[in-house]
């Protein structure tokens, strides 16, 4: 099965509207539409609207979501507010949402859920510390959190999600994980997908790698069979590093 690639930026607290619709019209009409993969950015709430606006060619999604519809939740963001937005993409199980605000892995697997109804792609976070790391802990921390977090799922949702290894050691930090070691781990996400669910869904889930990404190193992660796109932090905050992470993917 071809995969098609996903890229997506994940802005963090960062980027102000004028910033955001300032990317959006540098950055939208470079695509021209006929990629042979999808390029988004994840916003925060405030820069859905005008990000949704200037969009054409971009993706727009949101860093969170409540897995909840409404209700007495202050300061909380419910998916039919995204949907009202316009958002096709959400990313949840973040490592700060999960280290910052104690995201759990079962608060994931019902917000996958609710994305699923609501018409929205899950974009799933999963990734180890780098204490567990040293310890050659990593295979259980992903296993555990991909059992918890997509609990609940159907094998067919699965198949259509987006799940992004994140080396929680390599996030912000400068530090990439070394394009063997970013290829193992995303083929262990896809074997473990096999185990839970099905060949079908895990020929067919999309595994990003995420960790410190970049235009000098994109084409080396992006050349691994189990990788089929970036989560990118950092290098997505910059119009030109973003155009220059498109023409390497091209």
């Amino acid at each position: 099965m071809s995969r098609t690639p996903v890229i997506f930026g994940n802005w963090k607290m960062n980027m102000l509207q004028k910033d955001a619709e300032a990317f959006l019209q540098e950055v939208d009409p470079y695509l021209t539409g006929s990629e042979n993969a999808v390029f988004g950015i994840c916003a925060p709430y405030t820069d859905l609207g005008v990000c949704v606006q200037h969009a054409r060619h971009l993706q727009i999604g949101a860093e969170n979501c409540s897995q909840y519809d409404h209700g007495a939740y202050t300061a909380e963001i419910s998916i039919p507010m995204l949907t009202e937005i316009g958002v096709k993409y959400c990313i949840i199980g973040h490592s700060e949402r999960r280290t910052y605000y104690s995201e759990t892995s079962a608060a994931c697997a019902e917000k996958a859920k609710a994305l699923f109804a609501a018409g929205i792609v899950p974009i799933l976070c999963v990734g180890e510390t780098e204490a567990q790391y040293d310890a050659g802990q990593t295979q259980t921390v992903l296993k555990q959190e991909l059992q918890e977090s997509l609990q609940g799922l159907t094998a067919e949702q699965v198949a259509q999600m987006i799940i992004a290894y994140e080396p929680i050691w390599a996030i912000g930090t400068g530090k990439s994980a070394d394009p063997g070691i970013a290829q193992s781990c995303c083929q262990l996400v896809r074997q473990t997908v096999q185990e839970l669910f099905t060949p079908a869904a895990a020929e067919a889930v999309r595994i990003q790698y995420g960790g410190s990404v970049k235009p000098a190193n994109i084409k080396e992660y992006m050349a691994c069979a189990d990788i089929d796109g970036a989560l990118i932090g950092g290098a997505s905050l910059k119009a030109d590093s973003f155009k220059a992470i498109i023409d390497a993917v091209r």
